[in-house]
C-alpha cells in the first residue's frame, strides 16, 4: 500500500468527486481511479459506493477515512520532527523547476535575484512539470517555478498553495537563417511541401501549448514532424543545425537571435504563431505545524513585494 493512495482516498472522501480529486491530485482521472481501486484491492473490499452521485463511502470506507486522517497526520508530524534535525534547511532554498525553465529562465533570473535580494544558496531540481508538481506536493522543495497558461493550468489546491508571478515568456517559431540572413523555412508552409517540424514529445507541457498555437492559428500550418524531444534545448540545437522549425521560449534563444544563429520562422509582422505564457513561482502555505525555512520565507515576501510594486507601476 502506498501513502499516496491514502491521500487520494481522503481527497475523494472530501470532494465526493473523482474528476475534482484527480485535478487536485494532479493526475488523470483514469489514473486516479486505478489508485482508488488499488487501495480497495489492498483492503479487500469496496470503499466507495459507485452507484450514487455525488460519490459516497461505504461503511468500510468511512472507517478507513477516519484512520487515514490519523495515519497521514502522524506521518506529517514525523516528517516535521525529522526536518528539525537537518542543518541545511534555513540557509539553502530548494527549487523544483521544469527542464526548459531550468536551462533558460532560471540562470538569468537567479543572477538578477542575487543582485537585488542578496546572496542565496540554492539547490536546483530539474524535472518534468509533473514531477516538479509532485515534489512540491510532497514537500521536497521550497519553491516550484513553472510556466502557466489559462488553457493548461497546473492543478493545485488554492487553499493549500499560493503563487506569485515572476514575468512573461513568449513561445514562438525559430529556424536557422540562410546566407542572406533569411529563414530557411517560413511558416505556414504549403500543402504539398510541409515544413520539417521539430516537436516536443507528446504529453510534455510545452507540447500542449504548441499544439494550441497550431490549433488557434488563423492560417493553416503545414508541418511534417521529423523529430521530437521533451527538452527545448534539444530542439534549439536541432534548429540551429537547420533540421527544421522549432517553437522555443524567447529566453532560450535571445543570445542566438543576437548572434544571428536563429531567426523567426513567422512572416514579418505576424504574431499569430506565438503565445505569451506567464512564469510563476508556487509554494505551500505555511501551516504552523512544520519548521519554516526563514530564507525561503524572506525570499517569498520579497517576490510578493516585487509583484505589488510592478502592479502599482502598471
Amino acid at each position: 500500500m502506498e501513502t499516496k493512495w491514502l491521500e487520494d482516498f481522503v481527497s475523494l472522501a472530501e470532494t465526493r468527486s473523482f474528476s475534482r480529486s484527480a485535478q487536485l491530485r494532479h493526475v488523470t482521472q483514469p489514473a486516479f481511479s486505478r489508485r482508488i481501486q488499488a487501495l480497495e484491492a489492498w483492503a479487500g473490499m469496496d470503499l466507495v459506493d459507485r452507484s450514487s452521485y455525488p460519490t459516497r463511502l461505504t461503511p468500510a470506507g468511512k472507517t478507513l477515512y477516519d484512520q487515514a486522517l490519523e495515519m497521514l497526520q502522524a506521518l506529517q508530524n514525523t516528517r516535521a520532527m525529522l526536518r528539525a534535525h537537518t542543518s541545511t534547511g534555513n540557509d539553502m532554498i530548494v527549487f523544483a523547476v521544469p527542464h526548459t525553465l531550468a536551462f533558460t529562465f532560471f540562470p538569468a533570473w537567479l543572477t538578477m535575484l542575487r543582485g537585488e535580494f542578496g546572496p542565496l544558496k540554492t539547490r536546483l531540481l530539474a524535472l518534468n512539470v509533473h514531477d516538479a508538481v509532485v515534489r512540491l506536493i510532497e514537500g521536497g522543495c521550497d519553491l516550484m517555478i513553472a510556466y502557466f497558461h489559462p488553457s493548461q493550468p497546473i492543478q493545485l489546491d488554492a487553499d493549500r498553495y499560493e503563487m506569485v508571478s515572476l514575468g512573461q515568456e513568449t513561445l514562438a517559431p525559430y529556424v536557422k537563417p540562410d546566407a542572406d540572413g533569411l529563414p530557411v523555412y517560413c511558416l505556414p508552409g504549403k500543402p504539398g511541401q510541409p515544413l520539417p517540424y521539430l516537436a516536443y514529445a507528446p504529453g510534455a507541457y510545452m507540447s500542449r501549448v504548441t499544439d494550441l498555437i497550431l490549433k488557434e492559428a488563423a492560417t493553416t500550418i503545414h508541418l511534417d514532424r521529423v523529430y521530437e524531444t521533451d527538452m527545448a534545448e534539444g530542439l534549439k540545437a536541432m534548429a540551429m543545425e537547420g533540421h527544421g522549425v522549432a517553437f522555443l521560449p524567447h529566453s532560450a534563444v535571445k543570445k542566438e537571435l543576437r548572434a544571428h544563429k536563429l531567426v523567426s520562422a513567422a512572416p514579418p509582422g505576424s504574431s499569430e504563431f506565438s503565445m505569451v505564457m506567464e512564469v510563476r513561482a508556487y509554494r505551500e502555505k505555511p501551516s504552523g505545524k512544520e519548521p519554516v525555512n526563514s530564507l525561503a520565507q524572506s525570499l517569498w515576501s520579497y517576490l510578493q513585494g516585487q509583484k505589488a510594486e510592478a502592479n502599482v507601476l502598471d
